[in-house]
């Protein structure tokens, strides 16, 4: 009883694994390839990427930015296609807000694909009210930043040499062990 649930789970799972690449073909190859294309955008630069073109005459194809009042290919902002082999790509600058579409049509006269992109406003910082002390930083060592007159100099003064001569009469008395 056991190994037929097992067996039974197993024919399910092998068949709609067998049956998944049916459905991708009945629905056509557009639907299993993409667009062919992938738009991204980063601030005020618009950039396309595309693998599908094929190199004629050392040209690999033509990517147009439409936007919304414009209808073909001709009348948006054209950019030839550069790139390898591999990868090719197109880019646009100083691209304001708003809602665009992006084309890219191949050397051999083929459309890679279109697809929509939407440019954002850049966000504008807000700016926030910094608070600044209301003096400037009194730095140096310790007291520094007074003038100390005279008096205050001579009682420093006093107090400093008279530790100088204490612990030298200590050092002094403590060489000799056996006078009191």
């Amino acid at each position: 009883m056991r190994n037929s649930a097992l067996l039974r789970r197993t024919g399910l799972t092998v068949a709609a694994a067998a049956a998944f690449p049916l459905a991708l073909t009945a629905a056509g190859p557009a639907a299993a390839r993409g667009s062919g294309i992938s738009v991204s955008t980063t601030g005020s630069t618009v950039s396309v990427v595309t693998s599908a073109c094929t190199q004629i005459n050392g040209n690999w194809g033509t990517a147009s930015l439409l936007n919304s009042s414009q209808s073909s290919f001709a009348q948006g902002r054209q950019v030839a296609l550069s790139g390898t082999g591999v990868s090719q790509s197109a880019a646009w600058s100083d691209v304001g807000p708003g809602t665009y579409t992006v084309i890219v049509i191949c050397s051999d006269q083929q459309t890679a694909g279109t697809q929509s992109v939407i440019v954002s406003a850049p966000a504008t910082p807000t700016p926030r009210p910094t608070v600044s002390p209301s003096r400037g930083v009194m730095g140096g060592l310790g007291g520094a930043a007074r003038d100390y007159g005279p008096v205050t100099m001579g009682v420093g003064a006093a107090l400093v040499g008279t530790g100088v001569i204490a612990g030298a009469w200590f050092l002094r008395r403590r060489s000799k062990p056996h006078r009191l």
